[in-house]
């Protein structure tokens, strides 16, 4: 059974730092890719980074280049989301997931969510 665990998540001021973990079980993600993602109240989930859990490699939406950074343990088989320099619009639930791509429906493993909130 393939469980991703989200934790992390909280209120913050405007400007503050958060990190997320998200831990994954059930079996092996090496060949996809481990994405957050995010959903604000009234809007579409949208993608805001991913990596490739064998290389590393990172990818990111605009919205976020140079605030939040993605990272993976592969020994304690969890991806991290540095996020620096929140704004309030980046306040969301935020997602980790396992799958292809940038968005939502290429994602076949999904997390339950960690709230952040970023205020004024």
């Amino acid at each position: 059974q393939v469980q991703l665990v989200e934790s992390g998540g909280a209120l913050v001021q405007t400007g503050g730092s958060l990190r997320l973990s998200c831990v994954a079980s059930g079996r092996t993600f090496s060949s996809l890719y481990m994405g957050w993602f995010r959903q604000a109240p009234g809007k579409e989930r949208e993608f805001v980074a991913r990596i490739r859990w064998s290389s590393g490699m990172p990818y990111y939406a605009d919205s976020v280049k140079g605030r939040f950074t993605i990272s993976r343990d592969n020994a304690k088989n969890t991806v991290y989301l540095q996020m620096n320099e929140l704004k309030p619009e980046d306040t969301a639930l935020y997602y980790c997931a396992a799958g292809w791509g940038v968005v939502p429906a290429g994602y076949d493993y999904w997390g339950q969510g960690t709230q952040v909130t970023v205020s004024l």
